[in-house]
């Protein structure tokens, strides 16, 4: 039990800091993408979000199908590998590009697209994990990988 409580007292503010935001962006992403696989469906969420909202765009349709079909189980294999601190540069950058894409959608269909709800704070979240995970994240798979001499992140 001390060696745990002496583990947790030699964590900086920034370690503490880059889990709670690396955790809460792999929960979030983890939730959404466990919905959109289990409760909802790929092909679902790709009729309903990209076939019908964007059947008037200049977007192919097999690109918003594609698009709409692999969603869904890249965000539950993000926000998995987040939460656990796994691959987290790579899946903190393309979760931050896919918000780019999301935010570039929601803007085609109302030029004003309000990006202060949850996308801002996702992405806020994905850069703050992607600056400074490798300096300070010390309670994650990568950090032990790298301890222990696995393959870098």
């Amino acid at each position: 039990m001390s060696a745990v409580v002496s583990f947790f007292k030699s964590l900086s503010g920034p370690s503490i800091a880059v889990f709670l935001a690396r955790a809460m962006l792999g929960l979030v992403f983890a939730m959404a993408g466990w919905w959109k696989v289990f409760t909802l469906t790929p092909t679902a969420h790709a009729q309903r979000f990209f076939i019908e909202g964007f059947k008037d765009s200049w977007i192919p349709e097999w690109l918003l199908w594609s698009l709409g079909v692999i969603i869904p189980p890249f965000e539950l294999l993000a926000g998995v590998a987040l939460l656990v601190g796994l691959w987290t540069r790579f899946f903190a950058a393309t979760t931050g590009l896919l918000l780019l894409v999301t935010t570039y959608g929601h803007a085609l269909q109302q030029p004003l697209f309000d990006i202060d709800g949850h996308t801002f704070t996702r992405l806020a979240l994905a850069l703050f994990v992607l600056m400074l995970a490798d300096a300070h994240d010390r309670l994650s798979l990568d950090h032990w990988r790298h301890k222990t001499g696995g393959a870098g992140a």
